[in-house]
């Protein structure tokens, strides 16, 4: 039986830290209106790798810069988290880790990116960030989690791989002081 993974597009989401405020924060984006996919969800900077020769790491670098004007030179990569499907866009997320040694001169793509939220990795690990909503999934009402950040809403992808890298953070007991 072949891998129904192996037909998913490769993509790449750059989960950047950096000090600002004596405290490390994460830059989400709000996705533009005019885009075709996800409008109007928060997510991390990322897209598709544009050809086969790019790498996870090269893609969620030129991602971030195109979109949020991250300088690839400027930011350190740590790692990867784990590689999440997205079947209703036909993707597999590879999120990368990456360090900025200050708070980048962020540049929004204005055709992509509506807003920047700057959170706070402490507000990302306290307890009531987690809210829950329901949805209709087919003819079930189904409690869906959610990060509650800066007045919207994070679920999805963006909220799973934020989930595991906070596992990461308590895993290596990390404290969000800068």
């Amino acid at each position: 039986m072949p891998d129904p993974d192996a037909t998913l597009r490769p993509a790449a989401a750059l989960l950047l830290i950096y000090p600002h405020e004596n405290e490390w924060h994460v830059p989400l984006t709000v996705r533009g209106s005019g885009l075709r996919h996800h409008t109007g969800q928060v997510s991390l900077p990322g897209g598709r790798l544009d050809h086969p020769d790019e790498s996870v790491e090269d893609a969620a670098l030129r991602e971030a810069h195109e979109e949020i004007g991250v300088a690839p030179a400027s930011v350190e990569l740590l790692g990867r988290l784990t590689p999440l499907p997205i079947a209703v866009s036909g993707h597999m997320l590879h999120p990368v880790i990456g360090v900025a040694a200050g708070r980048p001169p962020f540049a929004l793509a204005a055709d992509e990116v509506e807003r920047l939220i700057e959170l706070p990795l402490s507000r990302l690990l306290q307890p009531d960030v987690i809210a829950w909503e329901q949805r209709m999934r087919f003819s079930d009402a189904v409690d869906v989690p959610y990060f509650a950040i800066a007045g919207a809403q994070v679920w999805g992808a963006t909220a799973m791989v934020l989930a595991e890298f906070i596992a990461v953070l308590e895993e290596i007991n990390f404290h969000a002081e800068a």
